[in-house]
């Protein structure tokens, strides 16, 4: 518990000095492929919103700025670097994997179709909103769609932990059970919405 507060009190110091610029450079990370979860660096910088020494506003907005910025970068190299790779890699040894182009162009024929509830719903579940950006770059998604969908996604993440900090981020029990709360509720909410968006494409 001493080394979770310690942690705690260094990132509140953090923000105090960086202000929106250290939450736009931490989300940014964090929506790289650098571990650093973003329930550690939104509510913390909420609660100083609480506090007075920041702007609740100014913490969604650079939160959601430094999300899309990370996603950007993520989605630029697998596009320029890891999309190239990947195709001579397939030509060259996916038989020895049982990987073919037609196979590999199916899945950006998948992300041509549903690459904007996909960029959506992953920025919304834990384990996805890190890499959800890497398909779409090896798929050539449009990139207002995904500079779009990647915005919304991360401005609702970015509001419930606000919201979450900014309430109950003076005890620490509240908060980890919001957290809790809050998370597995976007799962279940990502969940109906998948099964809608089946439902209407089926239909259609």
């Amino acid at each position: 518990m001493g080394f979770i507060l310690q942690i705690l009190s260094q990132i509140l110091f953090f923000f105090e000095k960086s202000g929106y610029l250290g939450v736009f450079f931490l989300m940014a990370l964090e929506s790289t492929l650098v571990p650093i979860p973003s329930e550690i660096i939104i509510p913390p910088a909420a609660y100083l919103a609480y506090k007075g020494s920041l702007s609740l506003t100014g913490v969604i907005l650079s939160g959601v700025l430094g999300s899309l910025a990370g996603s950007l970068f993520n989605y630029f190299i697998a596009l320029k670097i890891g999309r190239p790779v990947i195709v001579y890699f397939i030509k060259k040894y996916g038989k020895f994997f049982l990987i073919t182009e037609k196979a590999f162009y199916k899945v950006e024929n998948f992300w041509d179709n549903h690459g904007h509830i996909s960029t959506f719903v992953g920025r919304l579940l834990p384990g996805f909103r890190h890499v959800i950006s890497i398909p779409a770059g090896f798929a050539k998604m449009n990139l207002y769609l995904f500079s779009f969908f990647t915005t919304l996604g991360a401005g609702i993440w970015c509001c419930f932990l606000a919201f979450c900090g900014y309430f109950f981020g003076k005890n620490e029990m509240l908060l980890k059970e919001y957290l809790h709360k809050g998370s597995f509720g976007l799962i279940i909410f990502c969940v109906i919405l998948i099964a809608f968006y089946i439902k209407f494409k089926l239909k259609k």
